[in-house]
């Protein structure tokens, strides 16, 4: 009797998936962003109920992305290390996702309640602590599984495609749902109402996001659809020798890293001085995202599922690196020589009709996130790149290592982002709060804004280009990766 042909088996190697599972794990990646957008507004709640300073609580998240990246490469190596009857990657989606939700929910509902003082920090940054090796353990199979999800070139960049899609309903979603929520506290970011509410809306959506996940990687997470078809030994050494010579990895961290720091700088704080100061209405800031969103959505689509399909996830960078340094430029200029204060959208309280500053940030913020969301998101894909290329290099399959090398240096340095926000401020006179939306108007704070809006984007743009052009994994290149590796597994069969 002829066995069972695998229906995910594409021939010459190469394995797919179907393309509504792709959709589905992206969504893995949506889970802990909605917590990562939530943890955006901690320095509030230092700040508020904590008692830290300004430099100080946004120094916090810096010190606490410090802690995250250092935990990544023992994570990943348990990672590397796992291979059980519940796959690989499963057991740290699940377990991540539930040291997540309860720390969370312990941070921000039980701090505020203990005695005034020193017993508030150490509580906080115990919880914190705890919460990140949370973070790691969902965000490392992000990266790791995308190698079992499929290796055929015109599926890999579709995860990005889904992902940019879902990120930029989650952001634009957030920024108006975190507009409505402090507007029933009064405009007050520093209420207990505030950071419960904001939390039960991330955990429930996250939690849904997190079991699609799950379901959509439960087929493929299986030994025959990654690495060289057997079990490889990991070291710690393992760490030390890729680093040194997988030039991938090294020109993708450099590109990423410094990508993640730009996107970073845009803190609450941020948005709050540009559209609540500057402009003069907080609301301002969801009702932009809200007209850019459709634009964008299309531009994703038009960007990641034709250019990466088609020229490879390389170029596809280079493009949206180019276009986003264009257009972060211009945005600058209109910032500095337009009106913000003309600024009138329609659905918007005060809205005055359409003019030439309106007109022209909604566009260009369209295009701005259209581009970054290329060059952002397809990072993710690249990361398997470098696995299967450590395997072509090395012959060692190691995507847990791989994944978390890459967000060590990542996070180590993106980290760095509160804690300039916060210089920043404390330069122009917020030394003791930052700003908020009812902060009065000057000129340095509309500058810092300004810096922190799209100046620090526009040197991680830069620095994607140099990276790229020393990455080797060009569309041609990784082709004649997966034959290697197909003759790797072959040879391993007859053994």
């Amino acid at each position: 009797m002829a066995s069972k042909r695998d229906p995910y088996d594409r021939g010459n190697g190469l394995h797919g998936v179907p393309i509504y599972r792709i959709a589905a794990f992206a969504l893995n990646n949506s889970s802990t962003n909605l917590y990562l957008f939530f943890m955006g507004y901690v320095a509030y709640y230092l700040n508020g109920f904590v008692g830290m300073a300004t430099v100080m609580a946004s120094s916090f998240s810096t010190v606490m992305r410090v802690w995250d990246g250092v935990t990544d490469p023992f994570i990943g190596y348990i990672v590397d290390k796992t291979d059980g009857k519940f796959g690989k990657n499963r057991p740290f989606i699940i377990i991540g996702h539930l040291i997540l939700l309860v720390t969370s929910f312990i941070m921000f509902h039980v701090t505020h309640k203990l005695p005034e003082g020193p017993i508030r920090t150490v509580f906080f940054i115990f919880m914190s602590m705890l919460y990140y090796i949370g973070y790691t353990f969902q965000c490392v199979v992000t990266k790791s599984a995308q190698t079992c999800l499929t290796n055929d070139p015109k599926q890999r960049p579709l995860f990005s495609l889904f992902d940019a899609i879902y990120n930029s309903f989650i952001f634009t979603g957030l920024a108006i749902v975190v507009a409505k929520i402090v507007a029933k506290y009064d405009g007050n970011f520093i209420s207990e109402g505030f950071f419960h509410d904001f939390w039960l809306f991330t955990a429930i959506a996250a939690f849904i996001c997190m079991l699609i996940a799950v379901w959509a990687i439960w087929p493929k997470d299986q030994t025959k659809y990654f690495g060289t078809g057997k079990p490889v030994m990991v070291k710690f050494r393992d760490y030390f020798e890729v680093i040194c010579h997988n030039r991938a990895i090294q020109m993708l961290v450099v590109n990423a890293s410094t990508d993640k720091l730009g996107q970073q700088a845009k803190t609450s704080a941020v948005t709050a001085v540009m559209f609540g100061v500057v402009c003069g209405n907080f609301a301002l800031y969801g009702g932009v995202n809200a007209y850019t969103l459709p634009f964008k959505i299309a531009f994703i689509v038009l960007g990641i599922g034709g250019l990466a399909t088609r020229l490879g996830m390389k170029k596809a960078m280079v493009i949206g690196s180019v276009g986003g340094l264009i257009t972060n430029t211009l945005l600058v200029l209109l910032w500095l020589f337009g009106n913000p204060t003309s600024l009138s959208l329609p659905g918007v309280a005060g809205f005055a009709g359409w003019n030439f500053f309106s007109l022209t940030l909604v566009l260009l913020t369209a295009l701005t996130d259209g581009f970054q969301a290329i060059s952002g998101n397809i990072v993710i894909p690249m990361t398997a790149d470098c696995a299967d290329y450590e395997v072509y290099r090395s012959g060692k399959y190691v995507p847990g290592l791989m994944g978390t090398l890459f967000s060590f240096v990542d996070k180590l340095i993106s980290s760095l982002a509160p804690l300039l926000a916060g210089l920043v401020f404390a330069a122009v006179g917020f030394k003791d709060q930052l700003p908020t939306a009812a902060s009065p108007y000057s000129d340095s704070l509309k500058y810092a804004g300004i810096f922190l809006m799209y100046g620090m984007i526009i040197f991680g743009l830069i620095c994607n280009l140099i990276s790229m052009k020393f990455y080797p994994l060009s569309k041609e290149m990784m082709a004649s990766i997966q034959d290697e590796i197909r003759a790797i597994k072959e040879k391993a069969m007859k053994e």
